[in-house]
């Protein structure tokens, strides 16, 4: 029994009273603006009266405030990144059909180089391939075409990389390997692999930008897409023409 009343009575003295959280709470003065989320639970008086008394509705209000800012803030990054996903999206699938609807091997060429920058609001497209691997072919001639950049051996892997197929770059620092006479124009870029074919050899498509436009973990699959839309046009005709 006195073991009991020993247990009761340290309870009643560690007990927590309005008197001792309002003793603790002005001794920390700086409690709430360390602990703003307890804020969130307490229900606050209507009105609070008297000189140099803080206002704990109107400090309650201004947290809601910041919470509804953020989640303003955030809904409209969302907003603007699908719709730039969407534009994006728009542009890649007409420059998809542009590249389906071209007429022979030349002709895609000169859908890359003269109608993707304009397709896809950037400022320059080139294509490239490394040498093929038969150059006495007769349709090796098409790899020497004056609009497609002539790679050397090892390039492709050289400038996208070993076993990627799109790499960015939000600044390019081109000596005319890439870009060709449109090097002095790009500051970022996006390069992708054309996979080799039956009688294509391993190329590259570059597209570059005088502004922002391509950076390091930006998604690439649209990019990505459009190669290998890219390569199999480019080796159906090559085995067609």
């Amino acid at each position: 029994m006195g073991g009991h009343k020993n247990d009761a009575s340290v309870e009643d003295t560690d007990a927590l009273t309005d008197d001792k959280i309002t003793e603790y709470l002005a001794n920390n003065p700086d409690f709430l603006a360390r602990n703003p989320e307890i804020v969130k639970s307490l229900t606050a008086p209507s009105r609070w009266d008297g000189d140099g008394v803080a206002d704990m509705q109107k400090f309650m209000l201004e947290q809601l405030r910041g919470e509804i800012d953020n989640l303003r803030d955030c809904a409209q990054d969302v907003i603007e990144t699908s719709r730039t996903n969407m534009s994006i999206q728009t542009r890649v699938h007409t420059a998809v059909l542009a590249l389906l609807s071209a007429d022979g091997f030349a002709d895609t060429v000169k859908v890359v180089t003269d109608d993707l920058p304009l397709l896809l609001d950037i400022d320059v497209a080139v294509v490239g391939f490394e040498p093929p691997d038969d150059r006495s072919d007769p349709k090796a001639a098409k790899f020497m075409l004056s609009d497609i950049n002539r790679l050397s051996l090892g390039d492709v892997e050289r400038f996208v990389g070993i076993d990627q197929d799109v790499l960015l770059l939000r600044e390019v620092f081109d000596d005319d390997s890439i870009f060709g006479e449109g090097a002095g124009l790009v500051h970022s870029a996006a390069l992708a692999r054309l996979r080799p074919g039956n009688q294509t050899p391993p190329g590259m498509v570059a597209l570059g930008s005088r502004g922002n436009v391509f950076y390091p973990g930006q998604g690439t699959e649209l990019i990505s897409f459009l190669a290998r839309v890219l390569e199999r046009c480019f080796d159906r005709w090559q085995t067609t023409d």
